[in-house]
């Protein structure tokens, strides 16, 4: 558990959070502090690490060693995010960010959502995340995405062909019910992108989806997407999609922080991760006609630059062509849905997307 801890608290320390012991404690000198060994009321014991956001507790993390299951530890952070000691500020009780970590594997449970439970996530939430979530549950209660999602408005199906709106509504629903992945089949010309732009727009306007990345293999599938979303008229507004949200087809490796739905290819967001300053290799190439280059999956590790929390809802357009045992770390490392679109699943796609096909409708039927 020793072990484990070191691993934490440099991963805590790469997501912006100040360690300090508790007989020495300055809550006030960064945004987020994490102390250690916290001391809870009498009968609940001690938290590994209690999180502190602007001066007040806000969550727990646990820490176990390296081949722990940690399924059955969000029992006892929970237990723990009801024993701090009164007199001591916290944003609410009881405390709502529970994580329990091995330092190689960790997992995240928002109890601000509805029916919280825990999910695997690639690293911790930045303290000015957490503080953005407080702020948000403060002014309006039950204002996570994901209780937003849940109080959707009806579908305007007016230009919609039939199975555009059946997988629209089938992915309002998956992601309503906290399902994380999700796959839609849609056969060549039923409108894939027509479709996502649609879906979109509504998860922008009615759930406040702060930022939405299309994901494609190949250069020239991110300029069909640009301009699909450019001369997308919005069904109840008219206006075109860009007039009213920031879309950005990434020629950098740069992110526009008011972009609301950021183009680009898992080529250069690899190179993102990597930290690089810019991408200089080919964008234009199927990275599935490629994949014998790659003998192995490349490593993906924490980038600052580029938090977990970048993205709320991640679609990987022709999604069958993703080399998942390769790349699938890149999906992964973000805390987002994730959406797969694709005319022709493979098992391994299926098996990636956890066998939710939200929508089938292939060639014989087109």
């Amino acid at each position: 558990e020793q072990q484990a801890r070191q691993q934490i608290e440099r991963l805590l320390e790469a997501c912006a959070w100040n360690i300090q012991d508790f007989d020495a404690v300055n809550i006030g000198a960064v945004r987020g502090v994490a102390i250690r060994e916290f001391p809870l009321r009498a009968g609940y014991g001690s938290a590994d690490y209690l999180l502190y956001v602007d001066g007040k507790a806000a969550g727990v993390v646990e820490a176990k060693p390296e081949g722990a299951t940690l399924t059955g530890v969000e029992v006892q952070t929970e237990r723990y995010s009801f024993g701090l000691p009164e007199g001591f500020p916290a944003h609410r009780r009881p405390l709502p960010f529970l994580y329990q970590s091995t330092g190689t594997e960790t997992r995240f449970t928002n109890g601000l959502e509805p029916d919280p439970r825990s999910r695997g996530v690639f690293a911790f939430h930045r303290p000015e995340t957490l503080a953005e979530w407080l702020t948000a549950d403060a002014a309006s209660p039950g204002s996570m995405l994901r209780r937003r999602l849940q109080r959707m408005p009806p579908i305007a199906s007016g230009r919609l062909r039939r199975i555009q709106l059946r997988a629209i509504e089938g992915l309002e629903k998956s992601m309503a019910g906290g399902r994380p992945r999700a796959l839609v089949q849609m056969a060549s010309g039923a409108g894939k992108t027509f479709t996502a732009c649609n879906w979109i727009y509504r998860l922008i306007k009615y759930a406040n989806a702060r930022r939405v990345l299309f994901l494609v293999d190949r250069g020239n599938l991110a300029r069909q997407a640009h301009n699909e979303f450019s001369q997308f008229d919005t069904p109840d507004d008219g206006r075109k999609f860009t007039e009213l949200y920031n879309v950005q087809h990434m020629q950098s490796n740069r992110l526009d922080p008011v972009s609301r739905v950021c183009i680009t290819t898992i080529q250069r967001l690899y190179s993102m991760l990597k930290g690089e300053a810019e991408f200089t290799g080919d964008e234009e190439t199927s990275l599935f006609l490629g994949a014998g280059l790659f003998p192995c999956p490349l490593p993906v590790s924490y980038n600052p630059a580029l938090p977990i929390e970048s993205f709320d809802v991640i679609v990987t357009d022709e999604c069958h062509r993703s080399i998942y045992n390769l790349w699938r770390q890149v999906l992964e490392y973000f805390d987002a849905f994730l959406i797969g679109l694709t005319a022709t699943p493979s098992k391994q796609t299926l098996g990636f997307f956890n066998q939710n096909l939200v929508c089938e409708y292939n060639y014989e039927q087109a």
